[in-house]
């Protein structure tokens, strides 16, 4: 069990750094996509930001005490959470590298050791966001997030998944109507990626 003040600021800066890694990669991904027409306009990802999201995420999970192998199960996730929101944020859109990779690392980790809750719980959560984007042909919700959506129940579990992903659209809903872009399509990955974040931290405690 890793528990200690000490190796937390060591921890917190193997996370930075592979975030900044991540930037990088998704930085060489998003070079050559365009925004889609009907989808969210690009923008400018806030890099620092993310970096030193991941930065806390790790350090703070050590201080609370894991183990080395749920640590690097987090490190993972902070790695993939920071590719979301940037590819999403700069082109509108969520590479299955960032979803489908990790999402899979969970799912063979529950089979190894029978964990079917795991897998109920990201099928749960997805199948009201996978309709949603089904409806919308995309517009709406698009299926990077559901995937997204599919990570963040594996990784939370049902109860967890299911309040944080509540307050995530609720969130949304009220930043759109705050701009006055109610009918625009928006970027939906950050929402997601900060309450898998608080609902990490959350099960920490």
């Amino acid at each position: 069990m890793i528990h200690s003040l000490w190796l937390a600021p060591l921890v917190a800066v193997l996370f930075g750094c592979a975030a900044f890694l991540i930037v990088q990669l998704s930085d060489v991904l998003c070079r050559d996509v365009r925004p889609f027409d009907d989808g969210p306009p690009g923008g400018k990802p806030p890099t620092m930001l993310l970096i030193a999201g991941a930065a806390a995420l790790g350090g703070l999970i050590t201080v609370q005490g894991t183990s080395l192998p749920q640590l690097l199960l987090v490190a993972i996730l902070a790695s993939a959470l920071v590719g979301c929101w940037y590819c999403d944020v700069r082109v509108g859109i969520v590479p299955d590298y960032f979803t489908l990779v990790p999402l899979g690392v969970f799912f063979m980790l529950a089979v190894s050791v029978h964990d079917w809750a795991t897998i109920e719980s990201s099928i749960a959560v997805t199948i009201p966001f996978a309709a949603a984007a089904a409806f919308s042909r995309g517009r709406g919700m698009g299926w990077g997030d559901v995937k997204l959506v599919a990570l963040l129940g594996a990784a939370l579990g049902l109860q967890t998944a299911i309040v944080t992903l509540s307050v995530a659209c609720i969130v949304a809903v009220l930043v759109a109507f705050a701009r006055r872009r109610r009918r625009d399509p928006i970027a939906f990955a950050p929402y997601l990626v900060t309450a898998m974040a608080l609902g990490l931290t959350f099960n920490a405690l």
